[in-house]
C-alpha cells in the first residue's frame, strides 16, 4: 500500500479511535448546582413472581452464628406491589453536584451474621472496607463485575477475592474496568449474596422499601434514567429535567 493511501485509509479511524477513548474514559466532573431539579418515582412489580424468586439454601457452615435450617434468600423482594433491592440512576451525565462522604464517613461492606450488610449499596470507586463482624467465622468475599448486564447475557469479572478469618476492617480499592455492576458472594457460605452499583457520579440511589425514589440537584438538562434490578435487569428511560423543577419517572417491573 502507497503510504498516501495508507494515510488516508487509516489516519481518520485513528483519529476517531483517540476521540473516542477520550469520551468513553472522560472523568466526571464536579460542580456548584444552582436551582437544580429533581426526580422522582416508584418501582413496582406486576404479575406472578419468577420461579426463582426465592431460593431456600442449607446452612451447613457456621450454624451458631450463620443459623439453623436454611436461608431464604430473596431474589427478586415484592411487597404490597413495591419492587425493592434496586437501583435508580442517570446514565452519563458528564458534570454535576459532588459527592459527598457515605453515613460513618467510609464505603463499608459488613459481613455479619452471615449476611451481607447492606444488601444492596450505590458506592464510589476508590476505598471500600471490608468488614468481619462474625467471631470465629471465616469469611471469604468475591467482589466481581457483570459484564453486558444490559444486553443480558452477564459475564462476570473479579475485582478482588480473598479470606478474611478474623474480625475486623481490610480495606481496599476498589477499581472498576467494564461495569459499574457489581455482585458480592461469600465463598466460605453459599448463602451470602448483595449487590453493588458504582457509577462514575453520584446521581443513584437504592429504592426505599416502599419502592421509592428521589434523586435531588440535578443540572437542568434531558438524561437516560435507568433502573436496574439485580436479577429483573434494567429498564431506562427519557427525562427532561428543568430549573428548580420536579419530572416523575416510574418503573414497572415483570417476570422475565
Amino acid at each position: 500500500m502507497k503510504r498516501s493511501t495508507f494515510l488516508t485509509v487509516l489516519l481518520p479511524v485513528a483519529l476517531g479511535f483517540i476521540l473516542y477513548c477520550g469520551t468513553a474514559h472522560a472523568r466526571y466532573k464536579e460542580v456548584d448546582v444552582q436551582n437544580g431539579g429533581t426526580v422522582k418515582g416508584r418501582l413496582t412489580f406486576k404479575g406472578d413472581l419468577p420461579p426463582n424468586a426465592i431460593e431456600k439454601i442449607l446452612i451447613t457452615k457456621n450454624p451458631e452464628v450463620c443459623g439453623k435450617g436454611y436461608r431464604e434468600v430473596v431474589w427478586v423482594d415484592v411487597k404490597d406491589g413495591a419492587l425493592r433491592g434496586a437501583f435508580v440512576f442517570i446514565d452519563k451525565i458528564k458534570e454535576g453536584k459532588p459527592w459527598h462522604k457515605p453515613e460513618g464517613g467510609k464505603y463499608l461492606i459488613d459481613q455479619k451474621d452471615c449476611r451481607f450488610r447492606p444488601w444492596a449499596q450505590v458506592v464510589r470507586r476508590g476505598p471500600i472496607t471490608i468488614r468481619n463482624s462474625d467471631p470465629g467465622v471465616l469469611h471469604n468475599i468475591n467482589m466481581r463485575e457483570m459484564i453486558n448486564v444490559e444486553r443480558g447475557r452477564i459475564v462476570k469479572r473479579t475485582i478482588f477475592n480473598f479470606g478474611q478469618p478474623e474480625t475486623g476492617d481490610i480495606v481496599k480499592n476498589l477499581k472498576i474496568r467494564r461495569s459499574q455492576y457489581i455482585s458480592i458472594n461469600c465463598e466460605a457460605h453459599n448463602f451470602m449474596f448483595g449487590f453493588m452499583l458504582a457509577p462514575e457520579h453520584p446521581y443513584a440511589v437504592v429504592v426505599n422499601d416502599d419502592g421509592t425514589y428521589e434523586i435531588k440537584d440535578i443540572p437542568p438538562g434531558t438524561y437516560t434514567l435507568k433502573a436496574w434490578h439485580p436479577t429483573l435487569g434494567v429498564k431506562k428511560t427519557s427525562i427532561k429535567v428543568s430549573a428548580g423543577g420536579t419530572v416523575e419517572a416510574n418503573f414497572e417491573f415483570t417476570k422475565k
